[in-house]
């Protein structure tokens, strides 16, 4: 590998450890940023390479601190160049959680990532700003990325006026209740990909897109992922003990019942299905990253047996489920 950011990197760790490093890419993530594991001497050490031209690094940094401060486990920074967009940082291991899990074990490793978000919960600003607002604004401009991105750039479908009325109707019952839930410090991408295994413990990466949003956004994506799928009964006993621990936590109100946080948490999962269906594409189509295709039919299925259980949303439902289902066996 020898383009210039490359070489600019080599320099950059050669200068702070005083000697040539070897660099090895071990990924790319879902942006314009990449990662390198560093290693010199005994000791290795990851480098994110992330142009501050395309990506505003500084809500990562004081994530960073504000997490570590709330004494929430993320890789420690080593080193930064804040003009190149070069950050050292701890070698956390190559072990995303989703490795470890199985039938067997995914209830205590689920445990142990909801018991971190109280502390996420409670950390609504960094040393720049309060975290930004998950307002309804925010929440139009996600759902749009579906119809935007898989519907018409992916699959070309031009949706007729009562398919038109169908999405803009779901489309507000999602925003609604996203606004009806109480307010708290929110990672946005908490699954299992996004925690790290490290002597055992969960470590917490990719927080710098951090707002303050509703309560079940992080769990729901946590045990709705959009990469694997757990059985109902498993799924459902840890948002049960989810919503005990809020309750505990006094994230929540006891007037909120086990009923309403259910729902809360059903439609919520839905928002984030739609938009992460709409991401995929939009990661094909505008970046070039194909790797994510695959992982649409996982979200409609999810979309499609949710909405079928309110009736409000189950002409949503069949339609997800008659009409753009059966096009992941063609285009997907």
């Amino acid at each position: 590998m020898s383009d210039s950011r490359f070489l600019q990197l080599q320099q950059w760790l050669a200068c702070h450890f005083g000697v040539p490093v070897n660099m090895t890419l071990i990924s790319g993530d879902a942006s314009f940023r990449r990662y390198f594991r560093v290693v010199t001497g005994a000791k290795s050490y990851i480098v994110a390479d992330s142009p501050p031209e395309q990506l505003d690094n500084r809500p990562f940094l004081a994530l960073a601190q504000a997490y570590q401060q709330a004494n929430i486990p993320v890789p420690r920074i080593i080193a930064v160049n804040e003009t190149e967009g070069f950050i050292l940082q701890q070698d956390l291991g190559d072990q995303q959680l989703l490795s470890r899990l199985n039938i067997d074990n995914v209830s205590d490793w689920y445990r142990q990532a909801l018991a971190l978000l109280p502390k996420i919960a409670k950390v609504t600003r960094s040393n720049l700003a309060p975290l930004p607002q998950y307002d309804a604004a925010f929440v139009q401009r996600e759902l749009t990325i579906f119809p935007e991105w898989l519907l018409a750039k992916h699959w070309q479908l031009s949706l007729n006026s009562s398919e038109q009325q169908l999405l803009q109707r779901v489309f507000e019952v999602l925003t609604e209740n996203a606004l009806a839930q109480p307010r708290v410090g929110m990672h946005r991408d908490f699954h299992s990909r996004n925690l790290m295994v490290y002597h055992q413990q969960l470590y917490v990466i990719d927080f710098q897109d951090a707002v303050q949003g509703p309560i079940t956004y992080d769990a729901v994506s946590l045990l709705r992922d959009c990469y694997i799928r757990w059985p109902d009964s498993i799924v459902e006993e840890l948002r049960d003990a989810f919503y005990q621990q809020c309750l505990t936590q006094q994230l929540l109100d006891h007037q909120v019942t086990a009923e309403q946080f259910g729902r809360w948490f059903d439609l919520m999962g839905l928002q984030r299905h739609i938009k992460a269906a709409g991401i995929f594409a939009r990661l094909l189509h505008r970046d070039g990253k194909s790797g994510y295709i695959k992982d649409i039919p996982l979200t409609l299925g999810y979309i499609a047996d949710v909405s079928e259980r309110y009736p409000q949303l189950q002409p949503f439902g069949n339609w997800v489920r008659h009409r753009l289902l059966p096009l992941c066996g063609e285009h997907c």
